[in-house]
């Protein structure tokens, strides 16, 4: 199977309400069986399931590869809860760590979000992304790309500057792009009822596909 069944949920649901080292450690055997194990056989097939459209993607079935750390650094939160109540998995072109755009998912005890992009441009990530934005083609060409997943039911986030940055004609015509410093495109929707089977994959990669343009942007221009 490489959906997540109800135990996952379960787990989640509780660590959640009780999310303490104690109850954490007490509950160890669950974490293994109910949230690594299915988020490993779920990283294995999604990954080859993103290649058919995303041939280049690359996953590791591993903490620290695809599967985010459960643990949550507190020294960088204003929460103080030491452990992340959701399973976070990620699927990216090129150096994992320098990655200008990925395939993400993200189940919590109500939801699943799948979504495409970059969480944050590095300097040379922000000055091509300026750069191609500003290119009246594939500016055109990234507009066009979000209209389009915008219409689909997906959502971009907000604008992260006020004002354009200095240097770039305000008045262009997709000047509020510029404000980006980072892009991605997503969908949350209730669990649906293939969660607990082999279909969830499919369900994914469904909307992963539909997402893949603004990835194949970001690639071409920030990669």
């Amino acid at each position: 199977m490489a959906g997540f069944p109800p135990e996952t949920i379960d787990f989640l649901a509780d660590l959640r309400a009780d999310n303490h080292k104690d109850w954490f450690h007490a509950n160890r055997d669950r974490y293994e069986a109910h949230y690594l194990a299915p988020a490993r056989a779920f990283v294995e097939a999604a990954g080859a399931a993103i290649r058919d459209f995303a041939p280049d993607i690359a996953f590791e079935p591993v903490v620290g590869g695809s599967m985010f750390r459960v643990n949550r650094d507190i020294r960088f939160t204003a929460s103080n809860e030491p452990y992340k109540p959701y399973v976070d998995l990620w699927f990216w072109e090129g150096e994992r760590r320098s990655a200008p755009s990925g395939f993400y998912l993200r189940l919590t005890p109500e939801t699943v979000a799948v979504g495409v992009g970059a969480y944050q441009f590095d300097g040379a990530q922000l000055a091509r992304y300026r750069g191609a934005v500003a290119d009246p083609r594939a500016g055109a060409g990234l507009q066009a790309t979000l209209d389009d997943l915008q219409a689909a039911g997906f959502e971009i986030p907000q604008p992260d500057l006020k004002r354009v940055p200095e240097g770039f004609d305000a008045d262009g015509e997709h000047a509020d792009l510029l404000r980006h410093k980072r892009l991605f495109v997503a969908g949350e929707a209730d669990h649906p009822g293939v969660l607990g089977t082999a279909r969830f994959v499919g369900w994914c990669a469904r909307r992963w596909e539909q997402q893949a343009p603004l990835h194949r942007w970001l690639v071409t221009h920030l990669g």
